[in-house]
């Protein structure tokens, strides 16, 4: 690929897949930051290894996947996926600060 059409502007990813990819990073951070806090739970109050071993990796397996997904449809994909986990992130500390209080 040369580079003019590396810089073509009809590159770009349409608003919509990257609407998609913010969403599916938004749903993926909200189960993945989630399945974290069972696994933290689970190994506090000494629960199976075995169990934890397997969330863990569904969380890294099911990010991975998202991900693959989200390069196949380009950078700002990517980087919009990433922006929607950041966000889920954000969510699930702001949730978990308010039930401590």
């Amino acid at each position: 690929m040369d580079e003019r059409a590396m810089i073509s502007l009809t590159a770009f990813p349409s608003p919509l897949v990257l609407g998609v990819a913010f969403v599916g990073g938004l749903l993926l951070g909200v189960v993945y930051f989630r399945a974290l806090r069972a696994t933290a739970d689970l190994i506090v109050r000494g629960g199976s290894p075995g169990l934890g071993l397997f969330l863990t990796f569904v969380r890294l397996g099911g990010i991975a996947a998202v991900f693959y997904v989200a390069v196949q449809a380009g950078g700002l994909a990517l980087l919009a996926a990433l922006a929607g986990l950041l966000c889920a992130k954000a969510l699930i500390l702001r949730q978990t600060g308010q039930e401590k209080t």
